[in-house]
C-alpha cells in the first residue's frame, strides 16, 4: 500500500506534465494552422488585428493561473478515484475552454465572436491532454 502511494506520487505529476506537453503541442500546432489560414485566406488588413488579438490572448494565457482548472480536475479525479476516460478527456477540454473566458475577464470588450475558433483550438488541445493523462495515470486512479 505504501509503495502504491509512492508510485502515485511519482506518476501523477509526471503524467500531468506529459499531458500538459501534449496539450501545448496540439494548441501550438492548431493555433499556427488557424493563423496561417487567416492570413492566406482573407485580406491582410482585417486579419492582422485578429492575429494581434490572438497573440495578446496567448500571452495572457501563459500565466501560472492557467493550469488551475486542470489541476483541480486531476485532484478531483484522484481523490474520487475516477477511472473513466470520458471524465479526463471531456474535463481536459472544458478546463482549457475556460481559459479564453478567464483571459477576457479583465477585458472591457463584450464581443465573443472571435472566441469560436479559439474555443475549438483549446477544446481539442484539452481533449488531447486529458487523453494522455488518462492513458498514463487516470485509468489506474
Amino acid at each position: 500500500m505504501v509503495m502504491r502511494a509512492i508510485g502515485r506520487l511519482i506518476m501523477v505529476p509526471l503524467a500531468f506534465l506529459l499531458g500538459t506537453a501534449a496539450a501545448v503541442f496540439v494548441l501550438f500546432t492548431l493555433g499556427v494552422e488557424k493563423i496561417t489560414h487567416a492570413v492566406a485566406g482573407r485580406a491582410i488588413e482585417a486579419d492582422l488585428s485578429q492575429i494581434f488579438e490572438f497573440m495578446r490572448q496567448v500571452s495572457a494565457l501563459a500565466s501560472a493561473a492557467t493550469i488551475v482548472p486542470a489541476i483541480i480536475l486531476v485532484i478531483v479525479g484522484e481523490v474520487a478515484r475516477i477511472r473513466s476516460s470520458a471524465y479526463y478527456i471531456l474535463g481536459g477540454g472544458a478546463a482549457l475552454c475556460a481559459l479564453p473566458l478567464m483571459a477576457m475577464a479583465g477585458s472591457l470588450s463584450s464581443d465573443l465572436s472571435p472566441l469560436g475558433t479559439l474555443w475549438q483550438v483549446f477544446a481539442t488541445a484539452g481533449f488531447a491532454g486529458g487523453f494522455v493523462y488518462w492513458l498514463l495515470a487516470g485509468r489506474n486512479a
